[in-house]
């Protein structure tokens, strides 16, 4: 039985802010468990909700020296569908009011103190993983810890490190002198080939030169993250370790994003019935967001953290435009200021055809990728996405720019071939995306069969975590030897 552990800062289904939460909590459940003993660790949370708290054990407490000072380590577990999961306990780090903090200094102290208590629990609760997989900056300190304080230690020898990244764009930076005292770490590991990144200490950089190997969320994210305009200024040292680096993409968990048996459905649905039935579920939308309730109206969705990485200036620029076509849109989300009030602006505009829903909702997001007909993510980058897959999966065909996971998730349709899964653009450009969504426009309106050979094509597409989880097993073996 081959020992895997995974390590990060968020897991479904006890603490959620976003795509790398749902990795971290369904990956796992996914690895064959006849061959793999796969357990997690977090930190305990207290914002984490009451229904969860309550399935928490207590296993033990212990001190680490850390940042000059004698610590509290209290380690609780919980099993969930077939998965042991552990929890670092600490007030002083983890009970604040909500998951992260804007406090750059606060996350790269008490993710590093987590980072040298995952180690520190180990031997304690007495799990001895021959691989440890780190997700994204908040882990980054394991690799090289492993190869430091804990490498004269019987008990770590031979544990190996994959170091996955999530979103380059977050790599968990702050001074290296402070970061110095705080770890306790060597003067000679704050040098440019190691955590040193222009002048700062760099959490992300120390995981992905220590690590044995490096994995990011999808193929064509893996390639992008080498070239300057994707790399956030670590293009030189992922081109170095090529050799090491892997994309896996994503999948999403079928039994919770499943048309067939989704409770939050106005009607449920299949791949054989969507025809007749997925429409009674647009109806439902329509009339409880106040649209204009027409069922040959085409229905676009966008369910988003609202920021600029989601190509929201491109819509920004071609919305009132897009608003003149016989289209409906409704958007879920929170995020930058001027977005949010960008879309409520338009739903006060055009309040029969736009829906703009700014706040989050698991009951809203399932709505809109069963009862729309297409879905619009146009992303200036994306690692992996995962609303595209759920749409997939819902037959609402998404309308993507050609980046990271989009590029590699969604086959544009070709109308000369029969092929496709929905529609995609090259350029970051907004009229590129307009064209694209009119196109996608003229084939829903004109050519239905089309359009229903196309969602026939997205509802039969894979993208449980079956085949990821197989990749990643190949990469555990590998690396285990």
């Amino acid at each position: 039985m081959k020992k895997i552990l995974f390590v990060a800062s968020e897991a479904v289904p006890f603490i959620k802010t976003g795509g790398l939460a749902d990795v971290v909590g369904s990956l796992p459940k996914y690895i064959d468990k006849e061959d793999y003993d796969v357990r997690v660790i977090i930190p305990k949370y207290a914002s984490m909700k009451p229904a969860m708290k309550e399935k928490l054990t207590d296993v033990t407490n212990f001190s680490i020296e850390y940042n000059w000072q004698n610590k509290y380590v209290g380690i609780q577990e919980a099993e969930v569908d077939g998965v042991r999961y552990y929890f670092i306990d600490n007030e002083d780090y983890f009970g604040g009011a909500g998951v992260y903090t804007s406090d750059a200094r606060y996350e790269v102290e008490r993710y590093a103190f987590f980072c040298q208590a995952v180690l520190s629990a180990l031997p304690v609760i007495g799990f001895q993983p021959e691989v440890i997989h780190c997700h994204d900056w908040q882990t980054g300190l394991i690799p090289v810890y492993l190869k430091e304080r804990f490498a004269g230690d019987d008990f770590y020898q031979g544990v190996k490190s994959v170091m996955t990244i999530h979103n380059l764009k977050f790599q968990g930076k702050w001074i290296i002198d402070d970061v110095k005292t705080m770890t306790g770490l060597a003067d000679h590991y704050f040098t440019a080939d190691k955590l040193e990144a222009y002048g700062s200490a760099n959490m992300l950089k120390a995981g992905l030169v220590y690590a044995d190997a490096v994995t990011t969320v999808s193929n064509t994210y893996a390639e992008e993250i080498k070239t300057e305009f994707y790399g956030e200024g670590l293009d030189g040292l992922l081109r170095a370790r090529s050799a090491d680096l892997r994309g896996i993409v994503n999948g999403i968990d079928y039994s919770e994003f499943d048309p067939a048996n989704d409770k939050y459905l106005a009607k449920p649905y299949t791949a054989e019935n969507f025809r007749k039935e997925k429409i009674k579920n647009k109806r439902a939308l329509q009339k409880e967001l106040g649209l204009d309730q027409d069922d040959k109206k085409m229905l676009i969705g966008i369910v988003s953290r609202l920021t600029d990485q989601k190509g929201l200036d491109l819509i920004a620029h071609v919305l009132d435009e897009l608003c003149q076509d016989d289209i409906q849109l409704v958007v879920l989300g929170t995020g930058e200021e001027q977005y949010e009030n960008m879309f409520r602006h338009y739903d006060w505009k055009y309040s029969n055809k736009v829906s703009a829903n700014i706040f989050y909702s698991d009951a809203l997001s399932h709505k809109i990728y069963a009862s729309c007909d297409a879905f619009l993510m146009p992303s200036l980058f994306e690692p992996c996405g995962l609303s595209q897959l759920m749409a997939l999966r819902y037959g609402t065909l998404p309308i993507v720019r050609e980046t990271g996971g989009l590029k590699d998730t969604v086959e544009p349709y070709n109308e000369y071939e029969g092929t496709g899964t929905g529609f995609s653009f090259t350029n970051y450009n907004a009229h590129d995306m307009l064209h694209t969504i009119r196109y996608a426009e003229h084939i829903y309106y004109k050519k239905k069969r089309e359009w229903n050979k196309i969602v026939d094509r997205a509802m039969t597409a894979d993208f449980s975590w079956n085949a990821s989880a197989s990749k990643y097993q190949e990469m555990y073996d590998w690396l285990i030897g």
